[in-house]
Formats: structure tokens, sequence, C-alpha cells
């Protein structure tokens, strides 16, 4: 009977430790973003002065750096705060990027696979909520360091409308033939996405939508864009809180994506309006869309 309840006391110990520990442990993961884009300015007759500007711009636009929180089953996934210099103070000229991305926090809990994303779009804030995208990832036998970490490969393929990865330049004019095409049917294509994990730290969290591996994901390789992780910190001393956001319309991403398609036809209507009062005199630089 003494030996019973000694073992069941040893057991309860370790479970209250277990659940302590699991409250403590928390980490920081710092993700720089590239994406890559065909880019030709020849014979669009913009001076090369502002070829420079427009490149500053597009690099401010395509390489970003975002903070990964995490505990031992949910994280934050948030875009590091800058100087935006894309708009306005370029005599005329109008920079833009066309898409769905996230603004504010983007939240996913790997226990009940679900995710809250915030985004401001169109003077709004929308809360998208939804089921993690489930990836069939297969473990492959090459290894590399990152930094410290030995991290392992795993591949899986993921489908999806294909994205435009060209540089669109036009004037505005009166020309009926440069009037904004209407958007064709969506086309879908197969992206193999490569993942490197580290067993180092045993979280199934990544970057972005990924996650679902035995250890966190420390580098992305999908289609035109490269996430890297170049800085990693365990237990900080200053927590920071990992909880679903609540703020903005709530919506689900299929319903998000309607009324993201519904304004960015309303904005193409607007520009090409624009255009044509300008007679001219405005340059609309767009990616994307």
């Amino acid at each position: 009977m003494k030996n019973f309840l000694l073992k069941s006391i040893t057991i309860l110990l370790v479970l209250v430790i277990n659940k302590i520990s699991a409250q403590d442990f928390q980490g920081k993961a710092v993700y720089q973003t590239k994406s890559t884009m065909e880019m030709d300015l020849a014979g669009s007759g913009i001076p090369a002065d502002r070829v420079k500007r427009i490149e500053e711009m597009m690099k401010n636009q395509l390489e970003k750096t975002y903070t990964l929180t995490f505990d031992k089953i949910a994280s934050i996934y948030k875009e590091e705060e800058k100087l935006d210099q894309s708009a306005g103070g370029h005599g005329g000229m109008r920079f833009m990027m066309m898409g769905g991305g996230i603004s504010g926090n983007y939240y996913k809990n790997t226990q009940t696979k679900t995710s809250a994303k915030e985004n401001e779009f169109s003077g709004k804030n929308f809360l998208i909520k939804d089921s993690l995208m489930i990836y069939d990832w297969k473990m492959e036998q090459e290894t590399k360091m990152i930094g410290e970490n030995l991290c392992f490969k795993a591949t899986t393929v993921v489908e999806r409308p294909v994205r435009n990865t060209s540089f669109r330049f036009g004037r505005g004019n009166n020309n009926n033939s440069e009037k904004e095409e209407e958007p064709k049917e969506t086309v879908m294509e197969l992206i193999i996405v490569t993942a490197w994990y580290t067993l180092d730290i045993p979280v199934s969290h990544g970057p972005s939508d990924y996650w679902g591996l035995p250890g966190l994901i420390l580098e992305i390789s999908d289609g035109n864009t490269q996430i890297l992780c170049t800085k990693i910190v365990m237990n900080p001393k200053d927590k920071s809180e990992i909880s679903e956001p609540s703020k903005g319309k709530v919506v689900t991403q299929k319903e998000y994506d309607k009324i993201f398609e519904e304004k960015t036809k309303e904005m193409r209507e607007r520009m090409s309006n624009e255009r044509e009062k300008s007679g001219g005199g405005e340059r609309h630089i767009r990616i994307g869309g």
C-alpha cells in the first residue's frame, strides 16, 4: 500500500511539473522572407532615377521580416513594423501590391488545428477564422545545418491559383486598348514546397501557413518565395501573450477571398476611370492580381 501511494504521488508530481514546464516554455524565431519577380522596364519611358525608386519600392514590398512567437501548442506570426515608403512623394507614381496578405497577428493552434488571422483591407478589419491546412509531408533523407541547428528535409505538394509574378507597367490615357483586362478564369498549379525542420526544438510550428512537422520549421522554399529563420530565442525573460485574436469581422477564408476579389475589381475599375480623367498624367505600377 505504501509503495502504491508513493508511485501515485510520483506520477502526480511528474504531471504537475510537465504542465508547469509546458506553460513556461516559449520561444521566438525571426524569419526573413524574399520573393522574386520579373521586371522589364525596357521601352517604358521611365527616367533612370525613377527606375531606381521603383526598384527600392519593390524591394520594400518583396522582402519582409516576421517574428514567430510560440509555445507547445500555439503560435503567433506577425510582420515586424517598419516605415512604409511605398506610397506618395514619387512624382505621380502609384505603387501597390495586389494581394491578400495578413496585416496583423496570425494565430495557429496545432492542438485544435485552427487559425485566426487579423487583416485590414479596404478600410475594414477582418478576422479570418478557419481550420489549419493539413499538409501531406514526405520525410526526406537529406540534412543540413541552419545556424547551430541540424535540420531535416521534408516536402509536400500544394495546389493553388497561378500567381502573377511579372511586373506590369502602364500609362494612363484615353486609349481603350489599354483599359484593364477582365480577370481570366482561375488556373490552378501544383507547387512543390520544401521545408527544413529541426528536432532540437520539438514543436509543430512554422512560418506563414506552414506547420505539422515534428520540429520547428526553419526554412521554406515555396515557388518564388523563400523564408529563412535568422534568429531563435528560447525561453526569453519577457514572455509574450499567445492568445487567439478577437477583433474584426469574423469570416472564413473562402468568404474573405470572395470579398477581396470583389473589392479588387472595384479598385481596378476606379483606377481605370482615374487614368482616363488624368489624360496620361499618372503612372500606375501594379504587382500581382
